[in-house]
């Protein structure tokens, strides 16, 4: 098990990335690995999460991720000032957005234009400075692990985490990535392959996972992208994997941060439903298909804008749109519910119907163990 490799604890090699605290609870309550993606939130909601997580596991092991990309606006500065930012992003941006919202009838649900702090500007912490608030959280509480789902941990941010008694890992889209991560000193690199959700490259599991795990042996690799059943956890294995990173398959989950009529989409979608596109981050990501996606790549809408001004631009409006799907009167075919969207992989094509965090770690171990099973049937020549 994942434990004689890591000496992480855990019962079972299946690690969840979440931005939801409830699923990163659920999931190592239920023997896996729970790991809250931090990047999302300001430093004073990380700090009641991280607390609220380690209250609620008593000892059992979570970990937090954050990003650390190596190219964004303003990177050879650390990160541009608020204002720089914000002088960065042209006022028809305002203009075509609050056209879109009226042309959707997409409410003023109160709170959505409120001011948020700057080192959340626009929704997500890409920065240097952005990230530093994020490190001095995680290093003041106990994660077991400490992961980049978007670049290399500098060597400083390794030592730390060592000191500090933390594992690193990083996603890596590809072997020059996973071969720049052995070189900085990670502990496990988590390969992430084409069919993921969020920030993803453009390489099949199937060729990405034993690419990798040749690559940088000895250190472990977990495989990621699509992966959200048994089946599919015993072919990573096979390719030499030592556990999974999912993340779209909690999506569908009741503890999830989903709204309902978010949900319901994800579970309706098919695998043909998700689309990589540089609308919300400025980087390529993998999300739901929606009206809000299909507008951003019309001839209408002005040019995407690199990291972090694009979330900067559309942060408020993304806000905006969640907010309003969250009204009980929503529906899925008008107004915000047309524009609401998630990151999301093409697992969702095998979500059908919603489930608990518990239930989804127990089948896939049983579906593993059967599969596995069954192969050694096959292979029995005695």
């Amino acid at each position: 098990m994942i434990e004689q490799f890591l000496k992480l604890g855990i019962e079972v090699p299946i690690f969840a990335f979440s931005h939801c605290r409830d699923v990163v609870v659920a999931v190592s309550k239920a023997g896996g690995m729970g790991v809250y993606g931090a990047g999302l939130h300001s430093d004073a909601q990380i700090e009641i999460d991280l607390a609220w997580i380690e209250q609620q596991l008593a000892g059992k092991p979570y970990g937090v991720d954050v990003l650390m990309p190596g190219k964004y606006a303003g990177v050879d500065e650390g990160g541009q000032s608020a204002a720089a930012q914000k002088a960065a992003i042209p006022p028809t941006y305002d203009k075509y957005l609050d056209e879109l919202m009226s042309r959707y009838e997409v409410p003023a649900v109160e709170g959505w234009d409120e001011h948020v702090s700057d080192e959340i500007l626009g929704g997500q912490r890409y920065t240097a400075k952005q990230v530093d608030g994020i490190l001095r959280l995680a290093f003041s509480f106990n994660p077991k692990l400490l992961v980049s789902a978007l670049g290399t941990p500098s060597v400083e941010v390794i030592e730390e985490a060592h000191r500090r008694g933390m594992l690193v890992g990083a996603l890596a889209g590809k072997v020059a990535h996973a071969l720049k991560h052995k070189a900085a000193g990670v502990d496990l690199v988590i390969a992430q392959s084409y069919e993921a959700g969020g920030h993803t490259g453009d390489i099949g599991g199937m060729v990405l996972t034993p690419q990798i795990v040749d690559a940088i042996a000895p250190i472990p690799v977990l495989a990621a992208g699509g992966i959200g059943t048994g089946r599919q956890m015993a072919a990573a294995l096979a390719l030499g994997a030592k556990g999974v990173w999912c993340g779209s398959i909690w999506l569908a989950t009741v503890e999830s941060e989903c709204s309902p009529l978010v949900r319901q989409k994800l579970v309706d979608a098919s695998s043909d439903d998700t689309v990589k596109t540089r609308c919300f981050t400025g980087k390529p990501a993998r999300y739901l298909k929606s009206t809000w996606i299909d507008e951003w790549h019309g001839r209408d809408a002005p040019p995407m804008l690199a990291t972090p001004l694009q979330s900067i631009a559309t942060g408020r409006y993304v806000e905006r749109i969640d907010r309003a799907a969250m009204l009980p009167n929503a529906r899925p075919d008008a107004g915000a519910g047309l524009l609401a969207t998630k990151p999301a992989g093409q697992i969702i094509g095998m979500i059908d119907q919603v489930s608990t965090c518990r239930n989804v770690v127990l089948r896939m171990m049983v579906e593993c163990a059967d599969a596995l099973a069954d192969l050694e049937t096959q292979f029995n020549t005695d």
